[in-house]
């Protein structure tokens, strides 16, 4: 049951890890490059760390990988919204359809 568990866990966050890669290749600007990527790879590393933590069981190494999880959790969706307000400040390009924030409108 655990390696069925763990296969899961692993191909899933494997998956989600392609379709963070496609995004980037197929997403029209930063912003939704960045979406993209923030949201798939953070579940994506915590499903692979969370089948390396059902293998490995509940010792000192599993304390280690609940503390990776944790901090990749916390650290790539902070990095997604730096990169996020890097593209917004220094004014880059962005996707014609994207609706405009109500700041920029000149009425």
């Amino acid at each position: 049951m655990s390696e069925v568990l763990t296969a899961v866990l692993m191909v899933s966050g494997t998956l989600l890890m392609v379709v963070a890669g496609v995004g980037v290749v197929r997403m029209p600007d930063a912003l939704c490059r960045g979406h993209a990527v923030a949201k798939a790879v953070s579940l994506g590393i915590a499903l692979i760390l969370l089948g390396l933590w059902a293998r490995l069981g509940a010792n000192a190494d599993g304390l280690k990988l609940a503390l990776a999880i944790l901090f990749q959790l916390l650290t790539i969706p902070v990095a997604g919204h730096l990169l996020a307000r890097a593209v917004y400040l220094k004014n880059l390009p962005r996707w014609r359809e994207r609706p405009v924030n109500r700041h920029d409108r000149k009425d």
